[in-house]
């Protein structure tokens, strides 16, 4: 089960987040998002938990728990939107009709 993971620290690092999850049970994999550019934490971060039940342990006991002086925010991760390529859109040509 991936679960989001907001309101950290700016000095949590992937670790300290890993360890602190696998409390509740196996942690498959833990990323926490950074700036493109800066390489600066954006406050949140992605949980895997092994299973279902796990991740559903982890929500309950680490919802709200404050960490680094920030209550966190866990629920289930949502599925990722398709993104718009963005800038000017495709293909429009000045026709010559």
């Amino acid at each position: 089960m991936k679960l989001y993971v907001g309101n950290l620290s700016f000095r949590t690092t992937d670790t300290e987040l890993q360890e602190l999850f696998s409390q509740a049970g196996t942690v498959d994999s833990c990323r926490i998002i950074t700036d493109r550019d800066t390489g600066q934490s954006r406050g949140f971060g992605f949980v895997e938990m092994s299973s279902k039940s796990e991740g559903e342990a982890a929500i309950a006991q680490f919802s709200g728990k404050e960490v680094d002086g920030r209550a966190l925010t866990v629920n289930e991760a949502k599925p990722m939107e398709p993104r718009n390529g963005g800038g000017r859109g495709g293909g429009g040509g000045r026709g010559r009709w």
